[in-house]
């Protein structure tokens, strides 16, 4: 029996799946060669410049670990800037999921107007970012005209405006503030699109079976059957969270006052094309690539499908 087991396993393939299995790497080639060329290579290049100290114009030098050792041990600056990458974080990534996917689930559930208010919500997130910090700002403005100072003049709350984008009290509130809204566009409308894709029979099914309200169907039938989309959103969430530069430098500078609303990925920008420290700030790419990865692979396993 083994040993037709061994024969069958070393049985040459058929010209129809030799056919097969070339169609599949062709279709699968393009994806690959994008792949390698603007991911896997930027990465292993990256991982070999932070272990030099490389300025553009002179021949990088091999330091080791050297860059590492004064990210942690010496640059207060970044650990400042990875101090606000996490909070930002863990307040922009988890509030903007979680209020995209209610929110998909609540037009989900609308008889009329489903595409008008989809199209409202997502529209925002077409923008950049550096765009919609700036509309944002006439609603943050420090001085007596901007709109929440007013209104919050108006009501007698406060006698004097806030200086929303320059106090370090408020500072990082508006940014957080932002980067949910911005955040919500894409994992919007993959939840959207998941909420449709669910077979109608099933919650008939299960109200015939005994669910009584909405909130059953979400955690029995639409949670566990929407797993591929709850694990895009996250994926895409955790990106977006660490990845935070363009609204924290519009709203508060670069630098920010104090360093309050610098990120990692700002650090990474100053080293990079401001110092022109491209070993240096490929450590600190490192990282951030290593922090993503980490917070990544949770998601998948979270949200890990057996089918």
């Amino acid at each position: 029996m083994k040993m037709l087991q061994a024969h069958k396993k070393r049985a040459p393939m058929t010209s129809a799946e030799k056919r097969r299995t070339v169609t599949g790497y062709m279709f699968l080639a393009p994806f690959l060669l994008l792949f390698v060329t603007f991911t896997m290579i930027p990465i292993a290049v990256a991982m070999g410049l932070s272990l030099t100290n490389y300025n553009l114009i002179e021949k990088p030098e091999f330091v080791g670990l050297t860059n590492y050792i004064n990210l942690i041990l010496e640059d207060d600056v970044f650990l400042k800037s990875l101090g606000n990458t996490l909070l930002f974080a863990v307040l922009t990534g988890p509030t903007g999921y979680i209020a995209s996917f209610l929110m998909a689930w609540l037009i989900s559930l609308m008889k009329r107007g489903r595409g008008a208010f989809s199209l409202a919500f997502y529209a925002p997130s077409l923008t950049s970012g550096v765009a919609m910090a700036t509309i944002w700002l006439i609603i943050f403005s420090g001085d007596r005209n901007g709109y929440l100072n007013d209104f919050l003049l108006n009501l007698g709350v406060i006698t004097e405006p806030i200086l929303w984008t320059k106090d370090a009290d408020y500072l990082k509130w508006v940014i957080v503030i932002i980067s949910v809204w911005m955040s919500m566009g894409t994992g919007f409308l993959v939840f959207l699109a998941g909420f449709q894709n669910i077979d109608p029979s099933l919650y008939e099914a299960a109200r015939m079976d005994g669910l009584k309200n909405r909130f059953q169907e979400l955690r029995y039938i639409t949670i566990p059957l929407m797993k591929p989309q709850l694990l895009f959103g996250a994926v895409n969430s955790v990106v977006g969270a660490f990845a935070i530069f363009d609204v924290a430098t519009s709203v508060a500078g670069m630098p920010s006052p104090n360093y309050e609303a610098h990120t990692i990925v700002a650090h990474l920008y100053d080293n990079a094309f401001i110092r022109m420290n491209m070993g240096y700030a490929s450590a600190v790419a490192m990282i951030l690539f290593l922090m993503t990865f980490i917070v990544g692979r949770i998601c998948f396993y979270v949200f890990k499908s057996e089918d």
